[in-house]
């Protein structure tokens, strides 16, 4: 028989634990309680602290709590990516992942992948072009191939490190259209702007860059873009023929960033994150910021971008093999 005590007894642990379940939602829905750090794995002033500051910008006014930037660069990438991924899963600790979560690890650098994290929003991507000096005899990326089958060897390109984003993407293009990816050497540089410079001062011939990166010096009338390696063609120059419709390759590259946090974030919280950046992904002040600079937006919500960054990895994977840059 059950005591009145021991029936008190009872009913107070039962209300405890509906107290307690009823709790861990609301904590979820209460989220953030406190500053949130948004790590950025490459330096200040670049194109990725740029986006991710105005990414921290507009989710703290949304989101009401301080989101501090924080750069930590170092080892190709590797020193950023994995302060994201080893940082506690509470939505207190997001990044802004780069398109070399895809290609680190192929390397060599690292084992972490995009599978290391809880994906939150692509919210960018920058194709890469084919960029010639204006005054280059090539009218048509076709005549700049034309020109590169008759002499292997001679055409040299730059516009980032052995192995970096734009190096693959030339060598993508070349295996894709049948052509010897060694047929154009790859001269190393430290970004884009070093690589174009070189490119008008005669050091080398193509600079595999995005339009955004080549921007200024198109406008100045020292580059032409001859092709952009994207299905279909870039906002700021739509006149830049794409790479399927000059040539018939599908093959596409482009530098991609988007929002992660760490492996196991709980679904609640990944929600509210998610649901702050596909605002901002719309929003007006995002996409003026971005134009303005030329970057492209596109955006994914969390199961799409995961599975973008697989498709990306996977892509990498297969060029990095073909050219002898897996570890």
């Amino acid at each position: 028989m059950v005591t009145r005590s021991r029936r008190s007894l009872l009913a107070a642990a039962a209300a405890a634990l509906a107290l307690g379940a009823a709790a861990l939602p609301a904590a979820a829905q209460n989220y953030p309680t406190r500053p949130i750090t948004l790590i950025v794995p490459w330096g200040a002033g670049g194109g990725t602290d740029a986006t991710a500051r105005i990414i921290g910008s507009l989710m703290e006014k949304d989101l009401g709590q301080p989101v501090n930037v924080v750069n930590r660069t170092g080892g190709s990438g590797v020193v950023g990516h994995a302060a994201i991924a080893s940082a506690p899963p509470d939505g207190y600790t997001i990044g802004l992942a780069t398109v070399e979560i895809g290609m680190m690890h192929w390397q060599g650098l690292t084992q972490l992948s995009g599978a290391s994290y809880t994906p939150i929003g692509l919210v960018n991507a920058d194709p890469a072009g084919i960029q010639v000096r204006a005054d280059a005899p090539y009218k048509t990326v076709n005549d700049l191939l034309a020109a590169i089958k008759a002499n292997p060897g001679k055409f040299k390109a730059s516009g980032t490190g052995q192995g970096g984003i734009w190096h693959l993407a030339l060598a993508g293009m070349l295996r894709d259209l049948k052509m010897d990816p060694a047929s154009v050497p790859w001269v190393p540089s430290n970004g884009a702007a070093p690589g174009l410079q070189d490119m008008v001062a005669g050091g080398i011939e193509i600079a595999p860059v995005s339009l955004p990166e080549a921007r200024s010096l198109i406008d100045a009338g020292k580059v032409k873009s001859l092709a952009i390696m994207n299905d279909k063609p870039s906002a700021l120059y739509p006149n830049v023929p794409t790479l399927k419709s000059a040539t018939g390759s599908d093959w596409t590259m482009a530098a991609w960033r988007g929002i992660v946090a760490p492996k196991g974030l709980p679904n609640d919280i990944r929600d509210k994150l998610a649901a702050s950046v596909k605002k901002i992904a719309a929003s007006k002040e995002y996409n003026e910021f971005m134009a303005s600079r030329g970057y492209g937006v596109i955006y994914a919500p969390p199961e799409e971008f995961g599975k973008y960054m697989a498709k990306s990895d996977a892509e990498m994977g297969v060029t990095m093999k073909a050219v002898g840059l897996v570890k």
